[in-house]
């Protein structure tokens, strides 16, 4: 028997034996996107449709626009897939990225406490609403994160005239869902996009008290991390998942993705 397991032993190094099959290691990328789709559960319900129709695993970090992006500048993401266009577009026009496509969309809400001390139900635009949280000095929770919610959030204060600052306005420097959490807790204010807050389990006193501003139209986009900047990212399976989100199966699988019947994202590949 030791005569019989030597010689085994010098055939296998001699490569005369194949080696039992290993098990080949899963293809993956790493797409940098944002809290909502991550925190909405949206992921959870396309990313296996994808892994079973191509075999390529999806590792998700889930980080503010803003983040995701920075991410994807030092190479550290194969793909975003983010909703803050103007910054989309700026991260493809200095290189990083190869270019953007649309994927789908949905919107922002306001929400805030029932008895709405700002009175923001009545408003007539998403700025006067803003501005009128700050005239009456009710507490604000922003994400204060660089992330797309919080760039559309300065986008609407900006709109009203106004520097949000002092003790009624807190910065969480958190995703969306913390944020909304504090909200809850205090309770305050907050921008919320429509996905997360449907998903969101811990409302509390929170409700939706002004939507449906044109301005509040809510754009996602998906962009391959630039090769030529980082030649180790992974653009033939970058490609395979963006081809994927955009084509009709993939568009469908986001179409369908609801909760209690209400749809979350709307397709928007051109």
């Amino acid at each position: 028997m030791r005569a019989i397991r030597t010689a085994t032993l010098l055939a296998l190094a001699a490569g005369l034996v194949p080696l039992a099959a290993q098990p080949a290691a899963a293809e993956f990328i790493t797409v940098a996107s944002t809290t909502s789709t991550e925190n909405s559960g949206l992921f959870g319900h396309i990313l296996p449709l994808f892994a079973a129709e191509t075999g390529i695993e999806v590792r998700v970090l889930a980080q503010g626009t803003g983040q995701a992006l920075e991410t994807g500048r030092r190479g550290d993401a194969d793909v975003v897939f983010v909703h803050a266009r103007a910054q989309e577009e700026a991260f493809v026009a200095e290189g990083w990225g190869v270019a953007r496509l649309d994927v789908m969309y949905n919107d922002f809400v306001l929400v805030g406490p029932a008895e709405d001390p700002a009175g923001i139900a009545a408003a007539e635009t998403a700025p006067t609403a803003m501005a009128a949280v700050a005239a009456a000095e009710a507490p604000f929770a922003s994400r204060g994160d660089d992330s797309g919610t919080h760039v559309a959030e300065m986008a609407l204060w900006s709109a009203a005239g106004i520097q949000p600052q002092g003790r009624w306005y807190l910065s969480t420097g958190s995703g969306m869902g913390a944020t909304l959490n504090v909200a809850a807790q205090v309770p305050a204010y907050t921008l919320a996009d429509r996905a997360t807050w449907l998903s969101f389990a811990n409302r509390g006193p929170l409700q939706i008290l002004f939507e449906g501003d044109p301005v509040l139209f809510n754009p996602y986009g998906v962009i391959l991390v630039n090769p030529e900047r980082h030649p180790h990212v992974k653009a033939a399976e970058g490609q395979v998942f963006i081809d994927w989100l955009v084509s009709e199966a993939g568009q469908q699988a986001i179409a369908g993705f609801t909760i209690e019947g209400e749809q979350l994202f709307f397709p928007a590949a051109r």
